[in-house]
């Protein structure tokens, strides 16, 4: 497949003499680059976040904060809308 992307110069020329010193084509570094950058590129684990409410005891039921279709759809049933 053939894209486009944009590199700045100073790092396509040194792409290059990495490429030329290890008789493969920039083309082929670009994927071994990607390939170890995907590779060793997990996602960092979530941490919970402790939401503040005010004026209440917290969030009114039957709302998931993680819907936000759902959430969308109450704020829409807010009064004065």
């Amino acid at each position: 497949m053939r894209t486009t992307i944009s590199i700045d110069e100073a790092l396509l020329q040194q792409a290059r003499r990495v490429a030329l010193d290890r008789g493969v084509s920039f083309n082929e570094l670009v994927i071994i680059a990607l390939r170890v950058e995907l590779n060793l590129s997990k996602p960092k684990p979530r941490q919970k976040i402790a939401l503040p409410t005010f004026r209440g005891n917290g969030l009114r039921p039957g709302v998931d904060l993680d819907n936000s279709a759902a959430l969308e759809e109450i704020m829409n049933e807010a009064p004065g809308r």
